[in-house]
């Protein structure tokens, strides 16, 4: 199966082990990505003003190219995922941000909303199937307790990202389970770890970040995972490095056997 890709500015630089990982797990567990061509940068922030138009129109071009070749659209950070979902949302809904997107766009055929945007926990959740992931495990990750880190991009506004409960998520903890581990629950799992704030007030970003590493040893993980480079970032630089964080893919590849063929 194969799906339309947006892997975003980050995946190319600060955040590549989070790509390369996704790419050679799907290759892994039967699915193609294939990266849009010539794709912008997202943002990295959903714009709230009502009348902005210009910064939705990369999320636009990329959706209606994974329209265009009658994919769905994966993406894989959790910045992305979240601005490129809620701007497929307003050109669903929302007539004067469609009509303006579309009038600048001048596409051939005017886009509105018709492409599934995916994330790629989704994918392994929905259509490979968290069982069949875990019949694809070679060294199943037994005795590691690792709690998930969703922070808050992933999950909120929950009635338009539909990607879990945001008050009770569980796809990161399934995930855990099929890798072979044991994941830990705690209570800060899906709280900000502060990452937009952390340049204009460090302290307080880093407090926002010890509480969650502090909240996720209690509960006795031994290590954090995650699909947002901002909150790797955050979690790594604001913290003494209590808890290993590392990237969801990372362990996914451990599991599968296809780390050890990319060293």
């Amino acid at each position: 199966m194969q799906f339309s890709y947006y892997p975003g500015c980050t995946l190319k630089n600060k955040a590549s082990d989070l790509d390369r990982y996704a790419r050679a797990c799907a290759g892994a567990l039967g699915f193609e990505l294939q990266e849009i061509e010539n794709w912008q940068c997202c943002g990295g922030v959903y714009p709230l003003g009502s009348d902005e138009i210009a910064t939705k129109l990369s999320s636009v071009r990329a959706l209606n190219d994974a329209k265009e070749k009658g994919q769905d659209l994966v993406t894989l950070c959790s910045a992305c995922h979240h601005v490129i979902k809620r701007v497929n949302d307003d050109m669903k809904h929302v007539e004067d941000i469609r009509t303006r997107a579309n009038n600048y766009l001048q596409l051939e055929e005017p886009y509105a909303g018709e492409t599934k945007v995916l994330h790629y926990l989704e994918v392994l959740r929905d259509v490979a199937g968290f069982d069949k992931v875990a019949e694809k495990v070679v060294h199943p990750l037994t005795g590691k307790k690792i709690g998930a880190y969703y922070g808050c991009l992933l999950l909120r506004p929950g009635k338009i990202l539909e990607f879990d409960n945001p008050e009770n998520p569980k796809i990161l903890e399934d995930f855990i389970r099929a890798i072979g581990a044991e994941p830990v629950i705690y209570p800060y799992r899906n709280e900000c770890c502060g990452g937009y704030v952390s340049l204009k007030d460090k302290e307080l970003a880093g407090n926002m970040c010890t509480d969650i590493m502090e909240s996720a040893k209690g509960f006795g993980a031994e290590m954090l995972i995650t699909a947002c480079p901002l909150c790797m970032y955050n979690l790594r630089k604001q913290t003494a490095g209590d808890l290993p964080v590392v990237y969801f893919t990372e362990l996914l590849a451990q599991a599968l056997g296809v780390k050890e063929e990319m060293a």
